[in-house]
């Protein structure tokens, strides 16, 4: 029972990974951008959580639905894929949303919409 969370955190991880090769919005656009990217969020979370910690705002709660294993004092494993998650999230939002903002600064059709979509006579 103690992995439930860190399984839903992983599937979650799994189900954005297999948008993003879709529509190769992240990853299977630049893999090293992204992969900077993603870690650079979670190690400044990381850091923003040790220190909420240690200045006693933040505090880890107990679950049976978590693995138990600590990174840190009062840190949680789960909290580093939560924060993965988090910042993949924004990720391929960000990305998704420039993508629709330059195609219709291009004056294409936003995405989704069928080629023939842009209106007037063909």
């Amino acid at each position: 029972m103690g992995f439930v969370y860190l399984g839903a955190l992983a599937v979650s991880l799994a189900g954005l990974a297999v948008l993003d090769r879709k529509y190769r919005l992240a990853f299977w656009a630049d893999w090293r951008r992204s992969a900077s990217c993603v870690a650079v969020g979670v190690a400044l979370f990381l850091l923003w959580d040790v220190a909420g910690l240690a200045f006693g705002i933040f505090a880890r709660g107990d679950s049976p639905h978590m693995t138990g294993v600590l990174l840190a004092p009062e840190l949680p494993l789960e909290e580093a894929f939560f924060l993965a998650l988090l910042c993949y999230n924004t990720l391929l939002v960000w990305r998704a949303l420039d993508r629709r903002a330059r195609r219709r600064a291009q004056g294409g059709a936003p995405s989704g919409a069928p080629s023939g979509a842009r209106g007037g006579a063909q």
